[in-house]
């Protein structure tokens, strides 16, 4: 679970990131779940863009994904998500818990 200010610092760095995965019409399929862990294997955080034509709520999309891929949200702003799942070798350091 994040705290506030470690979702701070990953709003902060994922403000300058591109969209690496699009939700369309066909919803949250196996095929986009595999393509975002594979993403957040690589990039640790990751923003999503949830389009027009996809029939679910942006929450809905973001609860799904979050717990499929066993990932964190850390932010949803218009249709766009920001999630984040720590890799096995971390590349970035999150804020401490006191």
């Amino acid at each position: 679970m994040l705290t506030g200010k470690q979702k701070r610092f990953l709003r902060a760095l994922g403000h300058g990131l591109k969209p690496v995965i699009q939700v369309g019409k066909s919803d949250v399929s196996a095929a986009l779940i595999k393509e975002t862990i594979e993403a957040l294997a690589s990039h640790e955080l990751i923003k999503v863009k949830v389009l027009e034509s996809c029939l679910m709520d942006r929450h809905s999309v973001a609860e799904e994904l979050c717990t499929a891929c066993e990932a964190e949200l850390a932010q949803v702003l218009g249709r766009t998500l920001l999630l984040y799942k720590q890799a096995k070798e971390p590349k970035l350091e999150l804020p401490k818990v006191k």
